[in-house]
């Protein structure tokens, strides 16, 4: 639907109708009071069989979760358009290192990571732990369920 409403803008309609609305929108989120950020919700989602105590500013305001699905999708039609996927260290590799910080705290297992490409880096906790190669977004696709992930890449995290 949001493809066909928007199938006859050239690529710079888009960004300029984004570059006028994105300000507005983070704006609204970052006002958004502490009463309501701190709020858990009322029906909380599950990870990995356990039931995750998120309060509202988890899921929407902070931007955790809505940045996290937002970059995700964009992924996701990247690759269902055969479209290029830019990306950049300054902007996916800090989602990439958000993802990979998370990762690490719920699985809490020492580990050696390589993540390859412009999002990727070198992580590390403990010794003697699993020591792992892949693309940066290779990892944040099995993390997030959309691809297989075995020993510590079966760690969900949420997107």
């Amino acid at each position: 639907m949001q493809v066909d409403e928007r199938a006859d803008m050239t690529p710079a309609q888009i960004v300029e109708r984004f570059a006028v609305r994105a300000p507005k929108a983070v704006s609204g989120r970052r006002r958004t009071p502490g009463f309501i950020r701190r709020r858990p919700m009322a029906d909380p989602p599950e990870v990995a069989g356990r039931p995750e105590d998120w309060q509202i500013g988890f899921l929407v305001v902070v931007d955790v979760i809505l940045t996290r699905d937002r970059w995700m999708h964009r992924i996701d039609v990247c690759r269902a358009a055969g479209a290029e996927h830019v990306l950049t260290a300054d902007h996916d590799g800090v989602l990439v290192a958000d993802v990979v910080a998370e990762w690490a705290s719920r699985h809490a297992k020492p580990f050696t990571l390589h993540l390859t490409g412009p999002a990727g880096g070198h992580w590390s906790n403990g010794r003697g732990g699993s020591e792992l190669e892949l693309d940066a977004i290779e990892f944040t696709r099995i993390l997030s369920g959309r691809a297989p992930g075995t020993g510590l890449l079966a760690t969900p995290v949420p997107f």
